[in-house]
């Protein structure tokens, strides 16, 4: 009697044990096969999204760029005219307390990143979100460079603070940056243009060398983008914007003077212009009425007389 209830006592605790066994096994395939099915759907979902992915239709907007323009290009040009200013009263005033120019040159720099910083950027326009970004890297390494001069920015003359500058590692990264962030600024222009005009494409690059006659069918807001990647090219940081520069080239071949001096590229006229510091702030403005009729661009303040 007593050995046959040994007997199935161990049956039945062997049988337990493998139905436990059995049990726990069956949870953990469970959970498995659903990790998978979670992952699956997920996945399946993600895939044909960025697979099928397109341009927003509400992405680089006439908004979007006159947004940008009041929120962070007006505040870093602000920035950017202030350095210029204070640079041109340095090579006119030797006498002028340049540590203090730099100090204050530097809170600027300080001040305007935190507006930029601040500013909302639309993601539909990633070329707008780039951008911002440039500027503020820039506005963040003028400060750093302006900060490390102050202590001997008074020693010798202003050609050797220039050339201070010049070498300064934090100083060139900052005119890199913002030339940067202005070519994105005009390619995002240039793309708003493409959804205005069927027959202005979205992106252009400019072949090495522009024969006038290629140049004079280009419209205006093309042209801007091949001269801002000129400048961003020959690490050109200027006062004046790349439609002044643009008008220029143009006042230069519409004149006879590029045929007179037998300028026969682009390039060439451009090399000129930078090279007599020919080119100033706002002459874009000077010159609109003559040289252009109704050009399609942005309604962004640079471009009128008016604003």
């Amino acid at each position: 009697m007593e050995k046959r209830l040994k007997r199935s006592e161990l049956y039945f605790s062997l049988t337990f044990l493998l139905m436990l066994i059995i049990a726990i096994g069956a949870f953990f395939y469970g959970v498995k096969v659903g990790n998978e099915k979670t992952e699956s759907k997920y996945a399946a979902e993600a895939e044909p999204k960025s697979a099928t992915a397109s341009p927003l239709p509400n992405a680089y907007q006439q908004q979007d760029l006159v947004s940008f323009y009041h929120t962070v290009f007006l505040p870093y040009r602000e920035f950017q005219n202030a350095w210029f200013e204070e640079r041109t009263l340095w090579l006119n005033d030797s006498t002028i307390d340049r540590s203090g120019s730099l100090k204050t040159l530097a809170k600027n720099a300080k001040k305007k990143y935190e507006a930029v910083r601040k500013a909302y950027v639309a993601p539909s326009s990633p070329l707008l979100m780039d951008a911002q970004t440039n500027y503020l890297k820039s506005l963040k390494l003028f400060e750093d460079g302006f900060s490390s001069l102050v202590s001997t920015s008074n020693e010798g003359t202003v050609a050797d603070l220039m050339d201070s500058l010049d070498k300064n590692t934090f100083y060139k990264e900052a005119q890199l940056q913002a030339l940067t962030g202005q070519d994105r600024y005009y390619s995002a222009m240039l793309k708003w243009g493409a959804t205005v005009n069927l027959d202005i494409p979205s992106e252009y690059t400019a072949p090495k060398s522009i024969a006038l006659a290629q140049w004079n069918k280009l419209p205006l807001i093309i042209k801007n983008k091949v001269v801002a990647d000129y400048l961003f090219a020959g690490r050109v940081y200027s006062p004046y914007l790349p439609h002044d520069l643009t008008a220029r080239i143009d006042q230069v071949i519409r004149s006879g003077q590029a045929e007179k001096l037998k300028l026969k590229t682009v390039g060439s006229i451009a090399e000129l212009l930078n090279g007599t510091d020919a080119v100033r702030s706002g002459d874009f403005l000077g010159l609109k009425s003559r040289l252009y009729d109704e050009p399609l661009l942005p309604l962004l303040p640079f471009f009128s007389p008016d604003k």
